[in-house]
């Protein structure tokens, strides 16, 4: 672990640490997004937090990794709702900022994702979170 994350982690007592997408170029992609603005919310599976992994909660915050797994920003929860795979609105799929914003984009990449990670379901409980940027660290920050 390094000494920044280390530090970050003091700065926001019980904050999260994770990287978006299942790779190193998907967490570089998706967190680039969040730095631009552009994406403000973002989704899992349900299961996945039912077996171990912390679920966001409204004013939590998280320490976001990139695919080499250093701290690149902090955000914090605004929202977070349970809802199907199939109940995502075009303006949720927006708000995750990828591809081309619409839907149509949306449901096939996403697809994709979970089917990758071993489950995909048109009824699958997602949990969907809004969140804000905090705080952007740079390489060479020092708290």
């Amino acid at each position: 672990m390094s000494k920044r994350l280390t530090d970050y982690q003091k700065k926001y007592a019980n904050a999260q640490v994770w990287a978006f997408g299942d790779s190193p170029e998907l967490a570089d992609e998706l967190v680039d997004l969040v730095l631009k603005g552009r994406k403000t919310a973002t989704c899992s599976a349900a299961p996945v937090h039912e077996s171990g992994d912390e679920a966001p909660v409204p004013g939590g915050y998280s320490i976001i990794l990139n695919g080499s797994g250093d701290p690149v920003c902090v955000i914090q929860t605004l929202s977070v709702m349970t809802l199907k795979f199939s109940q995502v609105s075009a303006e949720q799929a927006r708000k995750e900022g990828e591809g081309d914003l619409s839907l149509s984009w949306w449901r096939r990449e996403h697809q994709l994702f979970f089917e990758r990670n071993g489950e995909f379901s048109e009824d699958m409980p997602l949990i969907f979170e809004e969140f804000m940027l905090v705080e952007r660290i740079s390489p060479e920050a020092n708290l």
